[in-house]
């Protein structure tokens, strides 16, 4: 398997459980989606926030755009409906991005300070992309918990669930 196969993978998986995941939250009240749960970002509305921001971070690290950031922990965006098309366009850059790397781009060196202590960071693109997905997965699951100890059930999130697998070219 190609490495650059991997992200596109994961840039499908991200863009099909983030689908799932707003669907379900758009079924949750406002206040209850927003109501402090103890969760690291607070909320549900804040963990998909986050998400969102760290996202925006990496993608113009990797591609060079601008995206409106603010500081981490400040959401982007108090609106739902705004904050899922925010999403949705998110996920299509990504699909967009890994439909574009080469496995020998991966190995180039990316260098950037870091948004949380501002000491420099230094190493292969892969590590960073690697990161990117991994960090979407750790926090969607912090999501889904919470959704379930609200009563709301997001479904399957298993890759092999995911209708696209079965088209993958072995």
């Amino acid at each position: 398997m190609d490495l650059s196969d991997h992200y596109r993978l994961m840039a499908d998986y991200n863009t099909w459980m983030n689908c799932s995941i707003y669907a379900t939250c758009a079924r949750i009240p406002d206040a209850q989606r927003k109501q402090d749960l103890g969760a690291f970002f607070r909320s549900i509305h804040q963990t998909l926030n986050h998400i969102l921001w760290a996202d925006r971070v990496w993608m113009a690290r990797f591609t060079g755009e601008t995206f409106p950031i603010g500081k981490m922990g400040e959401d982007l965006f108090d609106d739902f409906v705004k904050l899922r098309e925010e999403r949705k366009y998110m996920d299509k850059r990504l699909v967009a991005w890994t439909k574009g790397l080469q496995t020998d781009g991966l190995e180039r060196e990316l260098a950037f300070p870091s948004v949380t202590d501002g000491r420099q960071r230094r190493g292969p693109l892969w590590c960073f992309a690697s990161h990117l997905f991994n960090h979407q997965t750790h926090h969607r699951g912090q999501v889904t918990t919470l959704m379930m100890q609200l009563g709301y059930d997001p479904g399957v999130t298993d890759i092999p669930s995911m209708p696209s697998v079965a088209q993958i070219k072995r």
